[in-house]
């Protein structure tokens, strides 16, 4: 299947990826100056303290980025988990439909997480939340990633649910899935 968007979920995919390099270089950063803390009193200049305050809560924040920005482009290239085992075996005719019903599922529970992760957001913004740890960061931060992946993700399964409507109505002997779990 061919997503029409699929440039804006890779850039929800490279944005998740930054996420993760973000964290990697912070922690990185953080055993560097362990380490040279380690040093210095082993040789008697006394703890430098070198030390990256509230680490633990900005990778946290950047981990809830990385995963929900690469959830569209995961999905998109099937990475996903499908349990395909049942769906695999049945005939194309039928398979069609009940990929359509899981779709309309999965875009039920995603169009309804938006719609409270959006309003936990705008709550976060009206009331002025800050994250309770060393570092007072604004939630709407790390909540509008959340509610970035999730509508990217919404519009991926939405792309692909209205993909295998068509084709349920239109050919559904036609319909099949590749290896990769995507039509």
């Amino acid at each position: 299947m061919t997503y029409r968007l699929r440039p804006l979920y890779n850039l929800g995919g490279y944005l998740s990826a930054t996420c993760l390099v973000l964290i990697c270089t912070l922690i990185t950063a953080q055993i560097v100056g362990r380490i040279i803390d380690v040093l210095a009193t082993a040789v008697s200049i006394g703890r430098i303290g070198l030390a990256i305050p509230g680490l633990a809560e900005v990778s946290g924040f950047l981990l809830v980025g990385a995963t929900f920005l690469g959830l569209a482009y995961t999905f998109v290239h099937g990475a996903h988990i499908r349990v395909t085992l049942l769906i695999g075996r049945l005939p194309a005719q039928r398979r069609v439909f009940v990929e359509a019903a899981c779709l309309s599922v999965a875009l039920a529970l995603c169009l309804y997480l938006a719609f409270y992760l959006y309003r936990l957001l705008a709550d976060s913004i009206a009331f002025g939340e800050t994250s309770y740890g060393l570092l007072s960061i604004p939630l709407w931060l790390p909540q509008s990633a959340m509610l970035a992946g999730i509508v990217l993700l919404c519009l991926a399964i939405g792309e692909a649910w209205w993909h295998t409507v068509v084709t349920a109505a239109h050919r559904p002997d036609a319909f099949t899935i590749d290896d990769s779990g995507q039509e």
